[in-house]
């Protein structure tokens, strides 16, 4: 039998490649805590109808994106293509939509999608993201975006840039749809079948198009002339918060996203080292959704970042930060009574929250030796029948290649005091 392989677009993930991974996910959480967020964890799988009636029929995600099946009871369920939709059916299901205080929630973890495999896409990918409920002043488009680029900017990640747009309220949405109709139509017969039918149901997701004709097309568009007057003036008071906190954008006016349910602010990240797939991450206000979801009315804001999309994007800017992993230090042992006690000297130091590795088969000191190097451990702890008749343990220290003999009460103290100094005395 041939070996059983994973399914494309989908990947293992081993040390050190893990160690970054977590790394990146430790920076998200310090930041999100910053901003007084808190995580939340919903289901990898879904009723189909948390997306369906969310997203949009139209949108790509629904028609192309989703796997979906049905469960032995015949109910139509499917893995979930993105967080903010999850999260805005266990708000409503929970009943915070009922109560008036803010709540601020983050989410880490995979997302699935049918899609060909290639760089930057995946069938599983994770993501990022934060959800901000009950708030819908300009300040608070402005915290999250602010939230958005500390995050960025703490990932070490450079050549970015936030393009930002507004789409009005949602009063204003049958202005926008008539004006991209009327603008296009003119063009009708040089779009694909595909492209219209997207004009005649949902001209929003014509903006989305790769088409170069298409996007030319629309490259002469600016829908911002029929917003409402206040839509406008909240939009400018968003724009005035970015830079009165320093949070960097380009006005971008056929920015839309991709789903339809964002309201008023929309904004996506893009990198200048990816290519044609440079989108990381992106986001909007959704003041509809939880309404539209089953729950009373309360206005949201979030976004979401890619993490294989930000790996990509620290390996093309060569910003890939060096990690370090293993344990720090190694028992050596050879014979079987010094593997026993090496074990209750890898104990003692675990015990004193130290990471440690012992020797288990008794190999030659050498192959030891070398192991622990490879390991990336810093310190090589040896306790021979010479040392126990002296009443000392030997520490290694493998950086200056110094060895040093420690009395047995001391030793734990002095194995943390070198870690600490960052090598040997």
């Amino acid at each position: 039998m041939s070996p059983v392989k994973a399914l494309g677009g989908t990947s293992d993930l081993f040390p050190p490649e893990t160690l970054l991974w977590q790394r990146l996910e430790s920076q998200a959480r310090r930041v999100a805590h910053l901003y007084g967020f808190e995580e939340i964890r919903t289901p990898l799988i879904e009723m189909e109808e948390v997306f369906t009636g969310s997203l949009g029929e139209a949108a790509e995600i629904v028609t192309k994106q989703m796997y979906r099946f049905e469960d032995r009871g015949g109910r139509a369920v499917t893995l979930r293509p993105e967080g903010t939709a999850p999260i805005v059916r266990a708000f409503v299901e929970k009943g915070l939509d009922k109560t008036a205080s803010l709540s601020r929630f983050y989410y880490l973890g995979p997302m699935f999608r049918a899609e060909r495999p290639q760089a930057g896409r995946r069938r599983q990918f994770h993501q990022f993201g934060v959800e901000l409920f009950g708030a819908s002043a300009p300040a608070q488009d402005v915290e999250v975006l602010a939230l958005l680029n500390r995050l960025l900017t703490t990932w070490g990640l450079t050549g970015w840039t936030i393009r930002i747009n507004t789409l009005g309220s949602a009063a204003d949405r049958p202005r926008v749809l008539e004006y991209i109709r009327e603008q296009l139509a003119p063009h009708a017969s040089r779009l694909k079948l595909e492209e219209r039918e997207r004009l005649t149901k949902n001209p929003l997701r014509i903006l989305d198009s790769k088409e170069p004709e298409l996007q030319k097309l629309c490259a002469r568009l600016d829908f911002t002339e029929v917003l409402s007057a206040g839509a406008k003036e909240r939009f400018e008071q968003v724009l005035a918060g970015l830079k009165a906190v320093g949070v960097p954008f380009t006005r971008d006016p056929r920015l839309v996203r991709g789903l339809d349910y964002y309201t008023d602010t929309v904004f996506e990240i893009v990198h200048s080292g990816l290519g044609a797939q440079d989108a990381i991450g992106g986001g909007g206000r959704y003041d509809n959704l939880v309404r539209s979801m089953g729950g009373v009315a309360v206005p949201a804001i979030g976004f979401a970042v890619g993490l294989e999309r930000i790996l990509l994007a620290l390996e093309a800017g060569k910003e890939t930060p060096a990690v370090s992993g293993g344990t720090a230090v190694f028992v050596a042992a050879v014979t079987p009574a010094e593997v026993r006690e090496g074990l209750v000297l890898a104990e003692r130091l675990r015990a004193e929250g130290i990471a440690a590795t012992a020797e288990l088969e008794g190999r030659a000191l050498k192959r030891q030796l070398e192991q622990a190097v490879k390991s990336g451990c810093r310190l090589v702890v040896i306790r021979s029948e010479n040392e126990r008749a002296k009443k000392v343990v030997s520490v290694k220290d493998l950086s200056t290649r110094e060895q040093k003999e420690i009395p047995e009460a001391d030793w734990v103290a002095e194995v943390r005091g070198m870690l600490n100094s960052g090598g040997g005395a």
